[in-house]
């Protein structure tokens, strides 16, 4: 196994791709539930924020097909450049292949790849920057979503047959993340489990206010008082 492969995730070895995040591409999604996929992606997105990682945008056929990326990635990224493209292959967009470029020449060449549809533009895109870009593709299986069951399991098999690495979109987080002392992102990453990572964050609000007593009323990390309702 080549080592490039054992190596974990850091906030400097690291870049990311959107890739069609657009509601006419989730309207055919039928392998993950569209609300969790769509909470996938923006978790994703703020955990990429959070850890200053470059972050490419592409779209396709937006005005004519596939519609605006979801407003709630955009909203983590309001000035983002948003590259739109024909081609289903977003490697055969050259403003997409010199947004990669960018980032690797600062020593990010582990591409993390969240788009729709697996199967299709996932696929063409892993496949084509591991072989003709040389990068290490990890695939956030459930930050990207499929036609159907079998269209996103057999494309991530065909993928990990060709060495892209498959990953979930906190497993890329705690990654990053890595040691609980790094206290500069601390906060942060709290705030973005309770928000999105369902029973996980579920867990750190009953140790927050069960076992450490905080008080009961948080919004975004941010603790605002006591619940006055109680008595």
């Amino acid at each position: 196994m080549s080592n490039k492969y054992l190596e974990v995730l850091t906030p400097q070895n690291s870049q990311l791709i959107f890739i069609d995040q657009q509601p006419q591409m989730a309207f055919g999604v039928q392998s993950i539930d569209r609300q969790t996929l769509k909470n996938n992606v923006v978790g994703l997105a703020k955990a990429a924020k959070i850890f200053n990682i470059p972050t490419t945008i592409t779209t396709v056929e937006t005005d004519g097909f596939s519609g605006n990326t979801y407003p709630e990635l955009l909203a983590v990224y309001p000035e983002h450049k948003i590259l739109e493209r024909t081609s289903m292959n977003s490697w055969d967009d050259q403003n997409v292949r010199d947004a990669l470029a960018a980032n690797a020449a600062a020593g990010r060449k582990k591409v993390i790849v969240a788009g729709l549809w697996t199967e299709v533009c996932n696929t063409t895109f892993a496949l084509s920057a591991a072989l003709e870009g040389g990068y290490e593709i990890y695939m956030v299986a459930d930050a990207s979503g499929g036609t159907s069951a079998d269209a996103h399991k057999y494309a991530m098999d065909r993928m990990v047959q060709a060495g892209i690495v498959p990953m979930t979109w906190q497993q890329v987080l705690l990654e990053w993340q890595r040691d609980w002392a790094r206290k500069e992102t601390y906060d942060a990453v709290i705030a973005l489990v309770q928000e999105h990572s369902g029973a996980y964050g579920m867990g750190v609000d009953y140790a927050y206010t069960m076992v450490h007593k905080a008080p009961e009323r948080v919004k975004h990390g941010e603790r605002i008082g006591p619940n006055p309702a109680k008595k």
